[in-house]
């Protein structure tokens, strides 16, 4: 029997999309609307509002009267923070429904999003509420005067302003809470963009903002594809910031785009992220196992820190060949609510013929096919699913080895020393995570210095609210999670006072 998800769009009661802008919700200005079709189906879901040229500049001018004459940018500390709190609790009680709607989103299972940390509405709550213990910790400096007379020298941090935030389809829950935030505890008002593939969880994340207390027109949300709806909003000349999580094509539009008005950027552009496997490894077959599940379980791949490319010593390499193909025959597709479903489908058809090319190329290039690279069959034909597939004896010159597949593709290549690995883990246009897997703690720490990556996890990886997160290279620019992306979203002020009048 066909799988097919209009019963449980059923069940959740699922609402046709909407704009808000000013607290009020409506439809796009000229009706335009975008239908979203399931990925595990092709079934149609839902639609949601194309906004246009004017909505966006509706939506940007209401987030610009909130921050210009508004409170939300000068309230109390106290004030804002409860916001937050209270915020971060009302996504806490609601998880269930979230999960639900993301799995009608994007087709992520209910067993990622339940059970992974980084994947799950905890984990957006945590961000949250760890950016509403910034709020009233927004300090300066005082510095005594450089030159002679009696004066105070001082430096504040203001809200940057109005900022555009741009998300991706495949972590709504975690990538919504690292840009709004440490937006909203800076004091910024915010335009966001979910993608058209997965607007439907942000709806309602946005809808719990206005429960908790957050005045009209703080956020204000614009649904529709990059094209009108994302050129619009990266362009407006009343966006003081863009916060970007996408792909590098892109992201290097955007910085393009934003040059005219010198708008401050943020982007994560993806990755090519490499894992390191030593003889000493405390446990080759779960190095093996968790990189292939970084690649596979989930979101099949579609992760930017996912990490595609297995570096193996040559000592242990048929070891881990032979635990990572056990794992991949592991990962079940179906219906993303059943607890058994462990791995999603790819977001579209586009995307499915682009990742079943690069697999067909890896193929021809001589790279060895261990399992998987082909579509699933029989009740899933209609969907857009892949089965795990693992390339051995891979070249890192070779392409797979070298464009970011998104996709459920592991590239495991071989290596002798700690030098060539170092070597063939730095050779690649990106440098967002890594990973080491050896006992060796010397080691461990020399190495973890040399890759060129904003994230290395020594024996396992993790993202954290508390951390940066973000890439060297072109992975991106700035960093989100902690203190860093705090700063991103305020200005910093110098102010100086004369104490004696012969100073003025």
């Amino acid at each position: 029997m066909t799988l097919s998800l209009s019963p449980r769009r059923d069940e959740i009661g699922l609402k046709d999309g909407a704009l808000l802008v000013d607290g009020k919700w409506r439809p796009a200005a000229d009706g335009a609307t975008w239908t979203h079709r399931h990925p595990a189906t092709g079934e149609a879901i839902g639609t949601i509002p194309v906004a246009g040229e004017s909505d966006v500049d509706d939506a940007v001018r209401a987030a610009r009267r909130a921050f210009d004459e508004g409170d939300w940018p000068h309230s109390r500390a106290r004030h804002r923070i409860q916001v937050l709190l209270r915020y971060a609790s009302l996504l806490r009680e609601h998880a269930e429904e979230l999960r639900g709607l993301q799995a009608l989103d994007n087709g992520v299972p209910l067993m990622f999003s339940t059970n992974i940390y980084a994947g799950s509405v905890e984990i957006a709550a945590d961000v949250f509420a760890h950016h509403a213990g910034w709020v009233d910790k927004i300090g300066g400096q005082t510095l005594p005067p450089y030159q002679g007379g009696d004066h105070l020298a001082m430096t504040f941090r203001d809200p940057i302003g109005v900022v555009a935030a741009i998300l991706p389809w495949n972590a709504p829950f975690l990538l919504f809470a690292q840009k709004l935030g440490p937006a909203l505890a800076a004091g910024c008002t915010v335009v966001v963009k979910p993608s058209e593939f997965a607007s439907f969880a942000v709806l309602r994340m946005v809808e719990l903002l206005g429960e908790a207390g957050l005045p009209d027109g703080v956020v204000n949300v614009v649904t529709g594809p990059g094209d009108p709806t994302g050129e619009a909003l990266v362009t407006h000349p009343l966006v003081d910031k863009v916060s970007f999580t996408g792909s590098r094509a892109v992201g290097k539009h955007i910085v393009e785009a934003s040059a005219g008005t010198l708008k401050r950027v943020s982007l994560e552009l993806g990755g090519k992220s490499p894992t390191l496997v030593f003889p000493d490894a405390p446990d080759i077959g779960l190095a093996a196992m968790t990189t292939v599940g970084t690649v596979t379980m989930g979101l099949s791949g579609q992760a930017c820190v996912a990490h595609t490319r297995a570096l193996v010593h040559r000592d242990v390499y048929d070891q881990f060949l032979g635990a990572a193909e056990m794992m991949a025959g592991a990962v079940t597709y179906g219906d993303p609510f059943e607890l058994s479903t462990t791995a999603s489908p790819l977001i579209n058809a586009r995307q499915l013929d682009r990742v079943l090319g690069l697999i067909d190329r890896g193929r021809e290039a001589g790279a060895r096919l261990v399992c998987g690279g082909e579509r699933a069959g029989g009740d899933l034909a209609d969907g857009n699913f892949v089965r795990p597939t693992i390339f051995a004896d891979v070249d890192n010159d070779m392409e797979i080895a070298r464009e970011e597949v998104f996709g459920p593709v592991l590239a495991v290549i071989p290596f002798s020393s700690d030098d060539e690995a170092v070597r063939i883990a730095n050779d690649t246009d990106y440098g967002l995570g890594a990973g080491l897997y050896t006992t060796d703690a010397r080691r461990a720490f020399r190495l973890a210095r040399r890759l060129r990556a904003g994230t290395v996890g020594i024996n396992g990886f993790q993202v954290e609210p508390h951390l940066p997160f973000g890439g060297f290279k072109q992975s991106g620019l700035g960093r989100e999670g902690g203190q860093s992306a705090f700063e991103a979203y305020t200005e910093l002020k110098t102010v100086l006072m004369p104490l004696s009048e012969e100073m003025m």
